[in-house]
């Protein structure tokens, strides 16, 4: 029993909830048991919160024996980003400088989880306050991928991804502020959305480069990650970024996918040298596929997303240099030398060498660098107007298609260690994804295949303009269909057992 529970996708969890043909509690602890079974191997999680999903879970099947009204994912279980605050759990970021840290509050995105009845196992593991690529930045170790557990999982989100891909949960929570979602995705073989920027809310959400970073739904299937994303969605008046607009009917668009009489963009730039050749096979095909489904393919050409990498990369650090600064060891978190014998900026000082990783650092003086008088403006100002270029040009490509296609990644999952001393090489991982988040767009990667040469997962991507993330499920769900239509059976039934 517990085996086909941990195989059924969110929504046929949630009917069999809902109906009383399966308990929440049943359904929480079929999943705590393969948390037990498989994350040893994984390292998915970095903490399970074994008795508050069983409370949660009990409460669902109270609710629905007393015949109250149940929501879509009702006592359905869900792994969360470590990101998001949750009161009475801990929360580290993935970083030493937090270990311990029990937070007051929840996170808008915690709390409206738990108001819609959502069953959260624990808090899954991540790339140091989401800088990386490959979630082997985090302070507590890598986590592996289910699929060859010698690659990487994708970062920062890696172990939500692998949560997934693991069967560990049927639904997580990730976040995205240079592909941080997609990425993961796209390497495990499962489904991940960036929402239009201040489409969901970032209160409680710990910062990493505030006009980048977005949370956003990870499931196994579109309408999974469409039923999540409805409830995650929508306008709070905690966060002034939040957009004060009726989130798109996303549910329906996936229960009704179709790419007829679409015009979908395929961006030139998007391939090329540094492209595994097994993933832009995928890639064609997936395009061939779209043409067949009724889609018109245009070929578009947006020269200014051949810098979003460096823009980035001068974007992020610096905003990260000003949201970790927080760090300072006088209000939470660690503290180190603080003997008697120390100054307070002595005491600060300390604290951030134990308690952030080489990446962390690195990023902040970076930052702290492009913001420093005489060079604002030759670094980060510039940066900036490189970012303008980008919304630009995918608002002229707006103009001609509905969505734009690509890899999500230029190649499969790469072995945990290969890059860890090539931060460049680390950060190409990352260069489909960044013009999304540089323009704050919606975007969406789902799996299109293995690639021939390792067996390994690829990932689609799909943009669409802001406010327009129905088009991102409509399309996706139409090629969902039709890839499994073509494969006899969903990709994640090849995953290697663990």
């Amino acid at each position: 029993m517990a085996g086909e529970l941990i195989k059924l996708t969110a929504a046929e969890l949630a009917a069999k909830i809902a109906s009383g043909e399966v308990t929440a509690v049943e359904a929480a602890e079929a999943h705590l048991a393969r948390i037990e079974a498989v994350d040893e191997k994984v390292n998915a999680f970095l903490h399970v919160d074994r008795e508050g999903a069983l409370a949660q879970a009990r409460e669902v099947d109270a609710k629905r024996e007393r015949g109250e009204k149940l929501g879509p994912l009702a006592g359905v279980p869900l792994a969360l980003k470590d990101l998001f605050t949750t009161e009475g759990v801990p929360t580290t970021a993935g970083s030493k400088i937090l270990e311990g840290w029990i937070p007051p509050y929840d996170a808008t995105v915690t709390k409206r989880l738990k108001d819609a009845d959502v069953v959260l196992l624990g808090k899954t593991n991540m790339d140091e306050f989401a800088m990386g690529s490959s979630t082997e930045n985090s302070a507590y170790g890598p986590t592996a991928n289910p699929w060859d557990l010698t690659r990487i999982p994708g970062g920062s989100g890696g172990g939500s991804a692998a949560s997934l891909a693991a069967y560990m949960a049927p639904l997580a929570i990730g976040t995205d502020t240079g592909g941080s979602i997609r990425q993961p995705a796209a390497v495990t073989g499962t489904v991940g959305v960036k929402p239009t920027y201040g489409g969901v809310s970032r209160y409680g959400m710990i910062a990493f480069s505030s006009s980048l970073d977005q949370g956003g739904p990870c499931a196994r299937t579109v309408l999974d990650t469409a039923l999540l994303h409805s409830v995650i969605a929508g306008h709070d008046e905690k966060d002034s970024t939040s957009i004060a607009q009726p989130v798109p009917d996303i549910v329906a668009a996936a229960r009704n996918g179709s790419a007829e009489g679409m015009r979908v963009g395929v961006v030139q730039e998007f391939r090329g040298e540094g492209y595994q050749p097994g993933v832009m096979q995928r890639f064609d095909e997936s395009v061939e596929l779209l043409r067949e489904l009724g889609a018109e393919i245009v070929e578009l050409s947006c020269p200014s997303f051949t810098k979003a990498l460096p823009a980035y990369y001068l974007i992020a650090p610096s905003e990260c240099s000003s949201n970790l600064a927080r760090f300072d060891a006088m209000r939470y978190g660690m503290r180190v030398g603080d003997d008697g014998t120390h100054s307070a900026e002595e005491v600060t000082a300390l604290t951030r060498e134990a308690g952030f990783g080489d990446e962390v650092k690195r990023r902040v003086m970076l930052g702290t660098y492009a913001l420093s008088s005489g060079y604002y403006d030759a670094y980060y100002g510039s940066a900036q107007k490189v970012r303008t270029l980008i919304t630009r040009d995918f608002e002229k490509a707006f103009e001609q298609v509905d969505v734009v296609v690509s890899p999500t990644t230029p190649t499969t999952a790469f072995p945990i260690g290969e890059r860890v001393d090539d931060p460049m090489a680390m950060y190409l991982a990352d260069v489909c994804t960044l013009p999304s988040n540089l323009a704050g767009n919606s975007a969406m990667s789902i799996p299109c295949g293995l690639a021939p040469e390792d067996g390994l997962p690829v990932g689609l991507q799909i943009v669409a303009p802001a406010m327009a993330d129905d088009r991102l499920y409509r399309v996706g769900a139409a090629l969902e269909a039709a890839f499994q239509a073509r494969w006899g059976h969903p990709l994640l039934e090849e995953a290697p057992s663990l």
